[in-house]
């Protein structure tokens, strides 16, 4: 599936969308949100957003292009011309991959505090609301429950130990060939939640009404299991 996304007049309702369904995943870095919001979408047989990769192509541009990260506005200005799409779990700019150069280190490091200026996630915002015009939906991120999907009917909240997401990111990487410090990967992770919960625009929180699972000794399965559970209960 390709999906194509422009930031010019993108409008949609929010909740629960026009094919009925929203399910809304947030979470921290590293509790599992991201795999466990693709296998939802595959096991509901419906679209799975990814707005984390959409900040971190911003960022990834910045760097490229010397703009400074405190520069709210000419980081707004840089989804002018965004010809950003995702087709499966791979991402493009125009015709080029960014696949991997949006998960490097040095993105990774500066994508929280792209992502707190409120003019870029103003306009990233109707982009995320209009996937939910068409189709189902499963979005994943940090403000999918509280701002942008707020009353999607299904939302839930994934957390775990911090050690054990250090440990996962870890693996993420070894299985990539990157050498991993774990050390390392936990004071980022700490110091990543500090500026997610604390940054003034829509800041890392749990929804109201979001089910909270942690995930530090469940599998990815038992966690999806969990969710279709609730999201078939909640349908009766």
């Amino acid at each position: 599936m390709i999906e194509r996304w422009s930031v010019a007049g993108a409008e949609a309702r929010v909740g629960e969308g026009v094919q009925g369904l929203v399910v809304t995943i947030d979470g921290p870095a590293g509790s599992g949100k991201s795999t466990v919001a693709r296998r939802v979408a595959e096991r509901l047989g419906c679209g799975v957003l990814d707005t984390g990769a959409l900040y971190r192509t911003v960022t990834l541009l910045a760097l490229e292009r010397g703009i400074a990260l405190s520069d709210a506005p000419a980081l707004a200005r840089l989804l002018d011309d965004f010809p950003w799409r995702q087709e499966g779990e791979r991402f493009f700019l125009g015709e080029r991959e960014i696949t991997d150069d949006i998960r490097t280190a040095d993105v990774t490091a500066h994508v929280s505090e792209v992502s707190a200026h409120p003019e870029v996630r103003a306009r990233l915002v109707p982009v995320q609301r209009a996937q939910a015009a068409h189709r189902a939906l499963v979005a994943e991120g940090r403000d999918m429950g509280t701002v942008v999907f707020p009353d999607a009917r299904h939302q839930f909240y994934l957390d775990a130990d911090l050690e054990v997401r250090a440990r996962r990111r870890a693996d993420e990487m070894a299985k990539k060939g990157a050498a991993a410090d774990v050390e390392k990967l936990r004071a980022d992770l700490r110091e990543r939640d500090r500026k997610d919960s604390s940054r003034a625009a829509s800041p890392l929180q749990v929804p109201e009404d979001a089910t909270v699972i942690d995930t530090t000794d469940l599998s990815i399965e038992e966690v999806v299991d969990r969710i279709l559970a609730d999201i078939e209960s909640g349908r009766q």
